[in-house]
């Protein structure tokens, strides 16, 4: 009987992530995530053919895994503006759970060779891609709101404003504070108010404290 691998994929992975959180995309190489885990080199490359498979893996896998839950606090709501909060909390208390993967996805697919990945990495990139665009319109529509501005507008409150109160602590190398979750829901909230016939009423305001 054959003895299962010792190092498996999911162990260089992690690996890369942690080479990627200290180091960024550069970081990430064949050697140095064999040295991280312990591993010979050609355990590596035995499960990615080379550096741009490995870091299109690692880059593929942390989008997902996070994408993952963002769709499920996008579907945790019949009613769009709770879905919505919940959403951007997501992106914080995940980011919170996950500070390497976080710290990796400040950096865009690019940063990790996209323009070097296989098909069929492309395609897995390109389909998430296109979930979470078809999610965003459809929370869009819920809320009546239509055009490029309001567009613009969800894709604010739901990613970039979130996003941005993460990207600003860890790239001061400081904690989350307790009241990140809180207060990415209030702005969300505010933002989405602003969409037509979007004023919240006391029964849809975020609770806080």
């Amino acid at each position: 009987m054959a003895r299962p691998p010792r190092f498996d994929t999911d162990q260089l992975l992690d690996a890369a992530v942690r080479q990627a959180a200290a180091s960024g995309p550069a970081g990430v190489t064949m050697s140095a995530v064999a040295k991280d885990v312990g591993a010979p080199s050609g355990s590596v490359y035995h499960r990615f053919p080379g550096r741009s498979a490995l870091l299109a893996e690692v880059w593929l896998r942390t989008v997902e895994r996070f994408q993952e839950g963002y769709f499920t606090a996008l579907a945790s709501d019949a009613d769009a503006r709770r879905a919505g909060r919940a959403a951007a909390r997501h992106v914080v208390s995940w980011s919170r759970a996950h500070p390497a993967e976080a710290a990796l996805l400040l950096y865009g697919a690019e940063d990790f060779g996209r323009a070097d990945w296989s098909e069929e990495h492309l395609h897995r990139a390109d389909r998430g891609s296109r979930r979470v665009r078809a999610a965003l319109a459809s929370l869009a529509a819920a809320l009546g709101a239509e055009g490029p501005r309001a567009t613009e507008c969800v894709a604010l409150a739901l990613i970039d404003l979130p996003l941005s109160l993460v990207r600003r602590h860890l790239r001061a190398g400081t904690p989350l504070p307790a009241h990140a979750e809180d207060l990415a829901e209030e702005c969300t909230t505010a933002l989405l108010s602003s969409l037509p016939g979007g004023t919240a009423s006391p029964s849809t305001a975020p609770a806080t404290g």
